[in-house]
């Protein structure tokens, strides 16, 4: 039986999208109905189509009977979570021509890593990485010569932005391929142990970027559970890829089986075939709230109270940050993974990965099993994939392999999920608290008001922090610069924790999944260069962030004071910032996704 609050907000999508969501589907329908577009071009465009293939893929591919698949990739070399990709392309075009069809690499996409570019003007760009990634998934698939879709991506922005793209296609069967994790380095705690020393000064760069070295070691995703692991959880639990497939090491046997079972599924499910099912047949409200509470009950990544949305829209789903708060307050933390507990994703993994957390998830009533996943029915997303004599094979999950990571049957870390909403009369805003202690979740304190972390950084280290504080960084919305993460924040404020000041922080920019022990209003709508109440702000503003009852609030009088002006120039231009001008201008609040598309 379906808990009455997640058929509730499910409701709510529904009727709220109905408008919306028609017009996507009546697109879609249109496009379906043109049957199998490769038939239906002129013979030049053929001709270029298959110019590059050799004579045995120019027949399958000019062969109407046979299908061709079109491969989005995100593959690279520099960046560990999507050099396995290399080799994808050629694994499943050898799968599929076995089968008597074909693929092809229909474009890339870029992929641009917040590990590489915390920090630096390139994650003033992150952000909009997402809908230009949207933009290329569309445009590669603008060919029109495939029959389904797969995926090759994973991490902060990739892995949306390809969704939101392929749903502009989306009368294609269509879905992800992952890559997997690497295998585990140091430990998360002592990488924040390095981290807060170095930020105090207690150690030098040697020993910081030798203990760095030694977390982000081979390929695959960051085991911690930021951004990237979240997508893969939340993606599995929608349906958008093989049950029990996010978290399979990139270089295992399973994985390669794994990765040839999506390419030979999905060359069977083409327009016109028996076992036909389309991307706007998969991605509704019933899937979007099973993503949704799969998150909340992991304590995933603040990114998706952006992404989701955003995504949601693409598929004409309007989803809000209400829904969401309201989810979290049924939605149990079932889950411990850093930065909400000591574990990262193989811990997760071993303890039962996603089928587990679904299994315990179906056990409360929490999600739709009744839902549409891409392959199979949703009953099969509680298995777990397995090699038997060389064969792959799904067996139902069992009971936690690991409590302390994975909460058995009849437990919780937390009555509540992971993610809060905020409002008052400072705007609206999210919290991530599955991290926070008790003890931490309502601060009330003076402002210390900064326009950037660097600004933030410079003060902890001359001394000037050393207080009871709300920390509030503005004019880091999406409009002002692109909304960049502000991971330099965390040290310095776990150090002033540390030393037994009350602290929280406060911004119109963004902080992910890395978000940790800090009580952190992010996101706050509106942003300072929009007339948000934080572009009034000073220092010494009794401020008070509430993470229990819901409240972000000044408690001092704001009347008669006027915006602060600052000047974005050098956060606007070089580096290639200056191309995303058009960006910034028509970019939407965080709340409704952060993206250029209504």
């Amino acid at each position: 039986m379906i808990h009455q609050v997640i058929s509730d907000v499910t409701a709510r999508i529904r009727e709220r999208s109905v408008a919306r969501r028609q017009a996507f589907l009546a697109r879609i329908q249109r496009q379906a109905e043109q049957g199998k577009t490769r038939a239906a071009l002129a013979c030049g465009n053929l001709a270029h189509a298959v110019a590059a293939c050799s004579s045995d893929e120019k027949g399958r591919i000019l062969d109407m009977t046979r299908a061709n698949v079109g491969i989005v990739t995100a593959y690279n070399d520099m960046l560990s979570a999507h050099q396995p990709y290399q080799g994808y392309p050629d694994q499943i075009k050898a799968v599929l021509a076995e089968l008597g069809h074909s693929a092809q690499v229909a474009g890339g996409v870029p992929a641009m890593c917040d590990g590489v570019t915390q920090g630096q003007p390139g994650m003033d760009m992150s952000l909009f990485s997402r809908d230009l990634i949207a933009q290329a998934t569309a445009l590669s698939l603008s060919h029109n010569t495939f029959d389904a879709t797969l995926l090759l991506g994973i991490c902060d922005k990739i892995a949306p932005g390809q969704i939101m793209g392929a749903l502009s296609h989306a009368h294609l069967p269509t879905a992800f391929v992952p890559a997997g994790p690497m295998a585990s380095g140091i430990s998360n705690d002592e990488k924040v142990k390095v981290r807060q020393k170095y930020a105090a000064g207690e150690v030098g760069r040697d020993a910081l970027l030798e203990m760095e070295c030694g977390a982000y070691h081979a390929a695959g995703t960051c085991t911690f559970y930021g951004t990237a692991n979240t997508n893969q959880l939340v993606f599995e639990a929608m349906g958008l890829m093989l049950p029990g497939s996010a978290f399979v090491h990139p270089h295992s046997e399973l994985r390669r089986a794994l990765t040839a079972e999506a390419a030979r599924r999905i060359s069977a499910m083409i327009p016109g075939s028996p076992a036909y099912r389309p991307l706007s047949e998969v991605l509704d409200e019933r899937s979007l709230v099973n993503g949704l509470v799969a998150l909340l009950a992991s304590g995933g990544s603040t990114n998706h109270s952006i992404h989701m949305v955003a995504l949601a829209r693409a598929a004409g789903l309007v989803l809000t940050w209400d829904d969401i708060s309201d989810l979290s307050d049924v939605v149990p933390l079932l889950v411990r993974m850093y930065p909400n507990g000591p574990a990262d994703v193989n811990a997760f993994e071993q303890a039962g990965g996603v089928p587990g957390l679904m299994r315990r998830l179906a056990q409360e009533g929490l999600i739709h099993i009744d839902a549409t996943p891409v392959f199979g029915e949703m009953q099969d997303y509680l298995s777990r994939p397995a090699l038997v004599d060389g064969q792959l094979v799904w067996q139902p999950v069992g009971e936690s392999g690991d409590a302390s990571v994975l909460s058995p049957s009849g437990s919780v870390f937390q009555a509540t999920g992971g993610t809060k909403l905020l409002a008052g009369n400072l705007g609206r805003a999210v919290v991530k608290v599955s991290a926070v202690a008790p003890e931490y979740r309502v601060i009330e304190a003076p402002a210390r008001v900064f326009s950037s972390q660097h600004a933030v950084e410079a003060a902890y280290k001359a001394g000037d922090l050393n207080q009871d504080a709300v920390i509030v960084v503005r004019h880091n919305g999406p409009a002002a610069n692109g909304m960049p993460e502000l991971h330099k924040l965390m040290p310095v404020l776990g150090n002033l924790q540390k030393a037994g000041y009350k602290v929280a922080l406060v911004t119109d920019g963004r902080l992910s999944g890395a978000s940790g022990k800090i009580p952190a209003a992010i996101h706050v709508t509106p942003e300072a260069l929009h007339g948000g109440a934080i572009g009034l702000l000073a220092d010494g503003d009794l401020l008070r962030v509430d993470a229990v009852n819901g409240s972000l609030d000044c408690l001092t009088d704001l009347s008669g004071r006027t915006q602060a002006e600052i000047d974005l120039t050098l956060e606007q231009e070089g580096w290639g910032r200056e191309l995303f001008s058009v960006m910034r201008r028509a970019v939407s609040s965080a709340e409704r996704g952060a993206t250029i598309f209504d």
